[in-house]
This record gives C-alpha cells, sequence and structure tokens, in this order.
C-alpha cells in the first residue's frame, strides 16, 4: 500500500512493477489462478468492512451494496472458469500459398496497467478491471477515487495484505497525486469516470502512445411509447434511476414520453417511488446520499421549474429527495450534462420519428431505453439510434449479463488488457437487452 505518494515515489512504484513483469512470473496461468482466488476470498471474508466503507462513503443501503458492489464476487466464477480457454493459442488458417505454414493468435499480456476508479461504485468499478488485469497476466497500479475515503483506505489494506505492490499496488491521494500518476508511461490505462476527465487521461495516455479503455458516461435517454404496461414501466423506471441516488452512469438520464401516456405515468411514477421508498426517503434505509458537498451543490441548481414529485433537500446530509420535473426543454440547464443524481426530466413527444431524431442528433449516449410491447417499434430503435447498450421494457439490467460486450466489464478488460482483440465498454458497442413480455 503506498499512500498520497509524491511523484518519485510513483515512477519507482512503476518501475518495481515493470521489473517483476520481465521475470515472466504473472505468465504462468497456476499463479494467476492463485491470485484471483485470493482476491476472491479476501473479499468474501471482507463483507462486512466493504459494506461500512460503502455506507459511510455513499450512504449505500445493505442489499443495494450487495448486488452492485460485492456483487463481483461472481466475476471470478465466471473468469476462472474460463482463463485456460481464453489463454489457449486460437487456429487461424493460412492461404494455399502459405502451405505447409500454420499460423495461431497468442494472447498475451502488456505488461504494467493503471485503473483509475470512480467513486460511484468505488469497490466495484475498481475490482472488476482488476480481475481482469490479472487474469490476462498483468501487473497493476490501482488508483482509488479520493471521493470515496473510506471505499479506498479499504482497498489499500486489502491489497496491501495480499499482495506485493511490485505486482499489484494501490496508490491513494487526490488531483495531484492522479497527475503524478499520469506522468508514467504505462502499457494500458483503464479509466471509469466522467467525460472531462477521461479527456484528460487520454491525453496523457497519447504522450507514451499507451492505450486507454475509457468508461464513461453521458444523458442516456429512456423514451416511452404509448403501449405499454404502465405501473411496471414505472417500476423498472425509477428503480434504474434512483439506484445509488442516481449516481450510476448507465441510469435513465431523462424520460422522452409519448404525450398520450404521459399523465398516467406521472401518476404512476410518484407511486413507484412511495413504494419503494415510504412517504419520506430521507428515513428510508434504501435511498442513498450524494458523494459530495460540490456534487450535491451542483445537483441542487437543477431543481427548478415544474417539480411535480420530491425536491426536498437537505445539505447538511447531503440529502436530495428522488425528483421528477415536468415541462423541461431541451435548452434548460438540468438538460446540458450528464445529471449524475436523483433528479429525472420528463420532455414528450407526438410521433416516435420526433423522439428518435432529438436522441440521434445528440452525442451517443451510453446507454439507451426503450419502453414499448410494439415489437415492431422495438426493432425500428435498435435500428435507427446507437447507443452503448440498449434495453427494452427494463433498466441497468443488461449491465449484469457477462457476455454482452458492454454488460460487465471482464470481456473488455480481458480484451482492452491483453493483446485479444474484443468489445470495450464504451458508446461505440451496441449491446441489447429485451425483456417484453406479454404484460409489459
Amino acid at each position: 500500500m503506498v499512500q498520497q505518494a509524491s511523484r518519485i515515489d510513483i515512477g519507482a512504484i512503476v518501475q518495481r512493477q515493470r521489473d517483476f513483469f520481465r521475470t515472466g512470473q504473472t505468465q504462468n496461468l497456476d499463479f494467476r489462478i492463485q491470485q484471483l482466488q485470493k482476491l476472491q476470498k479476501a473479499i468474501a471474508d471482507s463483507k462486512a468492512e466493504i459494506l461500512a466503507a460503502l455506507q459511510a462513503d455513499l450512504g449505500k443501503p445493505e442489499f443495494e451494496a450487495y448486488a452492485t458492489e460485492i456483487g463481483v464476487l461472481r466475476e471470478f466464477d465466471y473468469v476462472l472458469s474460463r482463463l485456460r480457454k481464453w489463454a489457449k493459442p486460437q487456429r487461424v488458417s493460412v492461404g494455399f500459398e502459405q502451405f505447409p505454414a500454420r499460423a495461431e493468435i497468442r494472447p498475451e499480456p502488456l505488461g504494467v496497467v493503471l485503473i483509475v476508479g470512480p467513486w460511484n461504485y468505488p469497490f466495484q468499478l475498481l475490482i472488476w478491471p482488476l480481475i481482469g488485469a490479472i487474469a490476462a497476466g498483468n501487473c497493476v497500479l490501482l488508483k482509488p477515487s479520493e471521493l470515496a475515503p473510506h471505499t479506498s483506505a479499504l482497498v489499500a489494506k486489502l491489497i496491501g495484505q495480499l499482495f506485493d505492490p511490485a505486482y499489484v499496488a494501490v496508490v491513494e491521494g487526490g488531483v495531484e497525486t492522479s497527475q503524478a500518476i499520469l506522468e508514467e508511461r504505462f502499457d494500458h490505462i483503464f479509466f471509469t469516470g466522467g467525460t472531462a476527465i477521461g479527456k484528460v487521461v487520454m491525453s496523457a495516455a497519447a504522450k507514451h502512445l499507451t492505450p486507454v479503455t475509457l468508461e464513461l458516461g453521458g444523458k442516456s435517454p429512456c423514451i416511452v411509447d404509448a403501449d405499454i404496461q404502465v405501473e411496471y414501466a414505472a417500476k423498472r423506471i425509477v428503480w434504474g434511476k434512483f439506484i445509488n441516488c442516481g449516481q450510476t452512469c448507465i441510469a435513465p438520464d431523462y424520460l422522452l414520453v409519448d404525450r398520450r401516456i404521459k399523465p398516467a405515468l406521472l401518476a404512476a411514477i410518484p407511486a413507484a417511488i412511495r413504494e419503494f421508498y415510504g412517504d419520506d426517503p430521507a428515513e428510508s434505509s434504501d435511498y442513498g446520499r450524494i458523494v459530495s458537498d460540490r456534487h450535491f451543490d451542483r445537483l441542487a441548481s437543477f431543481l427548478t421549474g415544474d417539480i411535480m414529485t420530491g425536491g426536498q433537500i437537505d445539505r447538511a446530509n447531503r440529502y436530495i429527495a428522488p425528483t421528477v420535473i415536468d415541462r423541461v426543454s431541451w435548452d434548460d440547464a438540468v438538460m446540458q450534462d450528464e445529471i449524475f443524481g436523483p433528479i429525472l426530466p420528463i420532455l414528450e413527444y407526438d410521433d416516435l420519428e420526433e423522439a428518435i431524431a432529438q436522441v440521434v442528433d445528440r452525442p451517443k449516449p451510453l446507454a439507451l431505453y426503450f419502453f414499448s410491447r410494439n415489437a415492431n417499434l422495438q426493432q425500428r430503435i435498435l435500428r435507427e439510434t446507437s447507443s452503448g447498450g440498449v434495453c427494452i421494457n427494463d433498466t441497468v439490467m443488461h449491465v449484469g449479463i457477462p457476455d454482452l460486450p458492454l454488460a460487465a466489464s471482464e470481456p473488455a478488460a480481458w480484451g482492452a488488457i491483453t493483446a485479444k482483440p474484443a468489445s470495450t465498454r464504451s458508446a461505440t458497442s451496441k449491446a441489447s437487452w429485451s425483456n417484453h413480455f406479454d404484460w409489459i
């Protein structure tokens, strides 16, 4: 464990990791498997500490923390059951003129990998790519988010007890520490966070021609057709929007609702909020808090206009109620950038063509959600829009499907952190999750 390291210290850590990688020890499959099993057991044994850290940083409810953070334990089983197959050379065909040659693709680790984690899922989104990096045979430098200090300290303690820092190390600290880290040369950088910092990471990586995997956010639209089962749609929208207090990169950022169904949906959404969080979400054990005062103030500035439900705030406790704002325009401040909080703006449309045009005229979102029982319209959305992932008649759930390219970071981490080509978690790959039962 290295805390608040100076630039010289970081350079020394990276060099030690580069030296360790050159010994070839991480190439050994049995070694990789042993390290993964060791990390898996340590996490399983530390559940109570992880829950406490997440509660301290984000007010994260216990069930939510299990599902979205400690649930990373499932990733180990997925990777461990496939690792030997992934590592095998793959034969490829050769032309007649090459006879009697043979050709194959050999997956190999890149070397020293930097993983920069976010604050909204500060445990899961640091450990997930770490699993891929270890499985691929790399050395790893982890940089947790300073905005989740309790989780950051826990990760540093956990990793420090398990691994030689010449193999896997943690560096804690703020902006200056991050800047110093990015001055170093890595063989791959895996960053999860906002677009603005993503640009900084990519710019720093470009100086060394370092390949980068960026998992960023954006304004993910939720389009609602008139042909829906209103109560189910409302519950699924509310759950996806307000989980982790809205601080989820693939949360529905705004609703684009068919005018015909809007009154019924706007009546069902507050009912779903009450069902999930009670009459006063501030008293609910199932509702989290905003990560910092700075983020709280930014979100509070959006609480204007026609607030149809919610709007209550408590800065001392960084509480913002689940809030729905009606009669929003595309020019309003809440529609200019990703919200990343428990505020749901409502826009409306008369024809699906109009809704599609509004979405495709804007930057490509990380996720897109569509509620409709009409199979033809579902296919139209898949055909005429582009996003990192598409979820039909549900929200967020597609991230839990490991074999979808955007669904979880294991294919991305494996593909990006090794030489093996694979889809990565970005807004350029498309995965869809369809859950259109008859009653939707």
